[in-house]
């Protein structure tokens, strides 16, 4: 079986990266931006480096701002009516996964319009057109959506997110600005730093993983867990590390998948619109823990990217257990909740653990979960 690498045609990075944008949008000879970005990331002057980059340069756009966390299906269906009017021929995206996965899911509808049920697009959807052009400038260092070929929405009427898997959803350019993300504040930094260790933890013991995606996943590793302590105090060189090490955690998983840690916090995200990255934060020691009989020596690898010293030296059981006490010390570092007493109510349970079960990524889990398991999973939280 061949195995499949998809990335952005071109991608920026480092700080004042946005400056490109200008030289990007007059090679390709677009004409008039749609600018999807939450409202916000606009309201706190972020949208605006990008809006003062297309001003200066006097370059045409409009302005579209309605979008949530966790954006639903009819955030979707007001963008496509919104683009339509707009007379604008590409999209720019700034903002986290909401903006950038909104704007994904508008640019396939408008270049695939037999797909305007949003519910069609759920898993892997038939897509004959790559989506509207597109620029996306993350500002916040974890999602990693500005490269890769997922996005996530909410069905608010049925109470659960479904993710969508298309080739034809990637962003042709990536503008990855470490100066679009120091505003974040400490929390959100946390949170999709968390997010981004996720990726690439859960990318690096998928079962469709190999070698070249394991190389994206520990680089990715390695630099979030020596930057997300100094992202969160809002250091120069954290900020930097975060912008780079999501990314490549991206380019990795985009192309094998995640787990369970993603199935689960999906369901938590859609029943009690939890904030991604912290419901990632909260369930990875305890599914690390679970999936170690499962992953091989693909431990000693993280706990030695995370860090830990002496990790040839030590049995399986050892180095399993430092993997996972590396993750739990990181997340406790950075200041994230380590149970869901304050978001989960018991009677629930069920209904999430179906919700995972039924969730696109729980099948590239190491190890087969049963409902019952994810059900212990979710119990062993509370």
């Amino acid at each position: 079986m061949a195995n499949r690498i998809i990335v952005n045609e071109q991608s920026y990075h480092g700080a004042g990266a946005r400056y490109e944008i200008a030289n990007v949008v007059k090679a390709r000879g677009y004409k008039k931006a749609f600018i999807c970005s939450d409202k916000a990331t606009f309201d706190v002057g972020v949208t605006g480096k990008v809006l003062s980059v297309l001003d200066g340069e006097k370059l045409d756009y409009v302005l579209y701002t309605d979008i949530v966390p966790n954006p639903t299906i009819e955030n979707v269906l007001s963008g496509v009516d919104a683009f339509k009017k707009s007379g604008a021929d590409y999209i720019i995206a700034v903002g986290g996964g909401s903006s950038i996965d909104t704007a994904k899911a508008i640019g396939i509808i408008i270049a695939n319009p037999e797909f305007e049920d949003v519910r069609k697009l759920e898993g892997v959807a038939p897509t004959k057109n790559p989506c509207v052009p597109t620029i996306a400038v993350p500002t916040t260092a974890g999602t990693a959506a500005e490269v890769t070929i997922n996005y996530v929405i909410t069905d608010k009427e049925k109470m659960r997110k479904f993710v969508c898997v298309d080739p034809h959803d990637i962003p042709s350019v990536a503008i990855v600005d470490s100066e679009m993300m120091e505003t974040m504040p400490k929390g959100l930094t946390a949170s999709t730093g968390m997010d981004a260790l996720t990726h690439a933890i859960e990318g690096y013991i998928t079962k469709g993983a190999w070698e070249m995606t394991d190389m994206f996943h520990l680089k990715a590793i390695e630099i979030i867990s020596r930057s997300l302590r100094g992202a969160v105090q809002n250091t120069k060189e954290g900020r930097e590390g975060m912008a780079l090490g999501q990314y490549v955690a991206g380019m990795g998983f985009s192309n094998v998948g995640l787990g369970i840690v993603h199935s689960m916090a999906h369901a938590l995200g859609a029943v009690y619109n939890t904030p991604h990255g912290v419901a990632n934060a909260i369930l990875l020691p305890t599914v690390m823990e679970y999936n170690a009989d499962a992953t091989g020596e693909k431990y000693r690898e993280i706990a030695r990217a995370m860090g830990v010293k002496g990790v040839d030296d030590m049995t399986q059981d050892e180095y399993r257990k430092a993997a996972v006490d590396a993750v739990k010390k990181l997340s406790i570092d950075v200041g994230i909740p380590q149970d869901l007493k304050a978001i989960v109510k018991e009677e629930d349970i069920d209904f999430l653990a179906q919700s995972a079960m039924d969730d696109a990524c729980r099948p590239g889990n190491p190890k087969d979960p049963t409902k019952a398991d994810i059900i212990n999973l979710y119990k062993n939280l509370l």
